[in-house]
């Protein structure tokens, strides 16, 4: 009989669905949900909500389509793994029925709260215990909640992050982990729980917060109205979750000190893992509990996240004809340009406050516009650099904190399917890249084999982890790279005045 996991990943985007068969490794069956990007919603300058239950819709969809594909019948299934996009704030009620859409990892309303939190609770206690400043963080945004819609913050039950809710969906019970609170700034690193400080600050009720679990662990069992449902089997059991980012470090087998992992999805990513609680002064970047932290064996994230990657080249795309033009055709006409695209700047902070500025929504910009030279072309590549050069701003300043930034390792996808924004990655950065044939709900599937016990260790779990290609930056194009990005940096500068 074949032993199968699931693999869920609830994105901003899309929800997606795979299936891996633990003996060979490899993912026998996937499905994403919808087929167009997933709405975010906007009411006002700076905010961006779901709804939970659309999230939880595509995962009825893609469960069902991907179980009928695969023919998994009666005791196949093994374990369920959930993958999440973090700082999502969801909150229930009593009879576990959302109160309100959710507030996502791109909304900004919440930034005052977090910066004024920052300097009455004390810089040094935050940096020192919590890592990070409260920023514009889940805890943050439940004070939101709290200050403007208190009739309906008197309902809440119980808050939780977006794969909290896809967890109680499926077995009725609502837990979350140690990396899913540091995520939300409520974790004090130092006393190794809830930080009540910042409870107290925020005014927020402890018995609101879920019980804590390891992400790898028995976290409930399918009830037999989900079962109905999605299609998997009543009683099989979720035994993993954790945030897209850390999940991303894990589906790449990054749990090493020193090991990277990035990403360039709608937002653009680099995580490195470290064994010390490193923390930059400024929380431009921010530190997490890693999926596989123990006390025995420290492990900690430090994520350098941009708001504004593949999103601008959504953007990109329809403004420049939508269905009628592709990305691979893009990413040709793009590399038709020379290296600096003929100084034409793109700053792609247009999706809300951006952490590496501190917090600050500068929005995006398309600078040094000659009406004489440049084409799309030139847009197209521009928007590239534009991206690459904000992952290497952030990329600096993990380098400053002292983590050494040698190798990285990407999915094949997203903006790294693009050759050019691969080989600009690479040589802007000085970095060898490793492209892997995976995605997060495949990770999030191998965990789900570590916490139902069907992989005995790390290794076997990733046995079936195949490694595409190995890219090098090439020395003769340092200098023209590293021009793109000094000259970036200055037009940067220019709009943070």
């Amino acid at each position: 009989m074949r032993k199968l996991l699931l693999g869920i990943d609830i994105g901003s985007s899309s929800i997606k669905v795979s299936l891996l068969d633990s003996d060979s490794g490899k993912s026998i069956g996937a499905k994403s949900f919808p087929e167009e990007e997933m709405l975010i919603n906007s009411p006002e300058k700076g905010w961006a909500e779901q709804d939970p239950e659309t999230w939880w819709t595509y995962v009825k969809k893609a469960s069902n389509h991907v179980l009928s594909l695969c023919e998994v019948k009666s005791g196949e299934l093994k374990g369920i793994g959930i993958a999440y996009q973090m700082h999502g704030l969801v909150l229930v009620d009593s009879n576990q029925q959302v109160l309100r859409p959710s507030i996502i990892w791109c909304d900004s309303r919440a930034v005052e709260i977090g910066n004024d939190a920052f300097k009455q609770i004390g810089e040094e206690y935050c940096l020192s215990h919590l890592l990070n400043s409260p920023g514009n963080f889940t805890a943050s945004k439940l004070r939101w909640v709290i200050q403007n819609e208190p009739e309906l913050a008197a309902k809440i039950n119980k808050i939780m992050l977006p794969g909290d809710f896809i967890a109680m969906k499926l077995t009725g019970e609502i837990l979350t982990s140690e990396t899913g609170l540091s995520e939300g700034i409520f974790w004090d690193f130092k006393e190794n729980g809830v930080s009540q400080k910042v409870l107290n600050h925020y005014d927020i009720d402890k018995s609101w917060l879920p019980k804590v679990v390891p992400s790898f662990s028995l976290q409930g069992k399918v009830t037999a109205e989900a079962s109905g449902l999605t299609g998997i089997e009543i009683g099989v059991p979720v035994t993993y979750r954790a945030g897209d980012q850390p999940n991303n470090a894990f589906s790449l087998q990054v749990l090493k000190p020193g090991e990277l992992a990035t990403t360039a999805g709608t937002s653009g990513t680099v995580y490195g893992v470290c064994d010390k609680p490193l923390y930059d002064p400024k929380s431009r970047v921010n530190t997490f509990v890693h999926v596989n932290h123990t006390q025995q064996n420290p492990s900690y994230g430090v994520l350098l996240c941009v708001n504004g990657t593949g999103i601008l080249n959504s953007w990109v795309k329809k403004l420049l004809g939508g269905q009628k033009i592709d990305y691979p055709e893009m990413n040709m006409m793009a590399a038709s340009v020379p290296i600096g695209s003929e100084g034409l700047k793109f700053i792609p902070f247009g999706n809300g406050a951006e952490r590496i500025l501190q917090n600050a929504s500068i929005g995006a910009h398309l600078l040094g516009i000659d009406l004489l030279k440049h084409s799309k072309n030139h847009m197209l590549r521009a928007a590239q650099e534009g991206i690459v050069s904000a992952l290497t701003y952030g990329f600096r300043i993990m380098q400053e904190m002292g983590m050494n930034l040698k190798t990285v390792k990407a999915g094949h996808a997203n903006m790294f399917l693009s050759p050019l924004f691969r080989k600009t990655f690479v040589n802007m950065n000085q970095v060898v890249l490793e492209l892997y044939d995976t995605d997060g709900a495949q990770g999030a599937a191998r965990g789900a084999g570590i916490g139902a016990g069907v992989f005995t260790s790390e290794g076997e779990a990733f046995h079936g982890l195949g490694l595409l290609d190995a890219l090098e930056p090439n020395p003769n194009f340092f200098d023209q790279y590293e021009e793109v990005y000094q000259n970036w940096c200055k037009a940067l500068d220019q709009l943070k005045k």
